[in-house]
């Protein structure tokens, strides 16, 4: 297998992201640059320009029409994926650290980081609902007082959203209520990032304790652990092989 070097970022990697296909890999970094390049031969496809900050996460829904950006320059931003447009821009007190498509694509979640005397919180947006982006008002808002968010993804046909935390925490909060169904720690040090397999039955984390760790999705039970000789910024399952992709500081 021959590896395959992407150079399109000034400074660190923050996130790397799978289309569901495999065909697309989304990358963003601490510099305001948001990459998508062919996964078969590392070409880059395009950039979505528009961020004034650093990058912190990107997802990409279901059939790949629409991209989500999550930044430090306080917004959440929506891109049509083949054309690179800005469809529409979320303002935030504070950094978005995390966001994601639901399964069906119709519902985007992304949590703020507790900073600037403003808490953490994961918000709901209903893409069919053109009123709560207009008014910029979500249908639903989870406070986190404790252990900041800092990484999130959607769970198993978006019932629920497996959360990362600050001080390694794992939490699953139920995308109805609000209410935190499973807790697990099983990171010593901040979860930098979480990922789903393709069939949404195992995830895959990445933390500070120089480990990427495998969960079943629906328990939270520990499957596998990966480690490394540094931080591990970001993972990834490829959609296609049975590869796991973990991404050192």
């Amino acid at each position: 297998m021959k590896p395959i070097l992407l150079q399109g970022h000034e400074r660190s990697i923050t996130q790397i992201k799978y289309n569901r296909e495999g065909d697309l890999l989304f990358t963003v970094a601490k510099d305001p640059i948001v990459n998508v390049w062919y996964s078969v031969n590392g070409e880059r496809l395009g950039t979505y320009m528009g961020h004034t900050g650093a990058v912190w996460c990107v997802d990409a829904d279901w059939d790949t029409k629409h991209v989500l950006t999550g930044s430090a320059d306080n917004s959440c931003r929506l891109w049509d994926c083949e054309t690179g447009k800005q469809l529409a821009l979320l303002k935030t007190n504070s950094a978005v650290r995390t966001c994601g498509f639901d399964f069906g694509g119709n519902i985007i979640m992304f949590s703020t980081d507790k900073q600037m005397g403003y808490q953490c919180f994961v918000s709901f947006f209903d893409l069919r609902d053109p009123s709560q982006i207009d008014n910029n008002e979500p249908y639903m808002k989870i406070p986190c007082n404790d252990s900041k968010i800092t990484s999130a993804v959607w769970g198993p046909l978006g019932e629920c959203i497996i959360a990362g935390h600050e001080g390694g925490e794992l939490n699953q909060y139920s995308a109805k209520s609000g209410e935190v169904l499973v807790n697990v720690k099983e990171h010593s040090r901040q979860i930098n990032d979480i990922q789903l397999s393709r069939d949404m039955t195992m995830f895959v984390t990445a933390s500070k304790d120089n480990t990427a760790k495998l969960f079943d999705s629906t328990t939270l039970e520990h499957q596998k652990t990966f480690r490394t000789e540094r931080p591990v910024n970001s993972a990834a399952l490829s959609p296609n092989y049975d590869h796991v992709l973990p991404l050192g500081l």
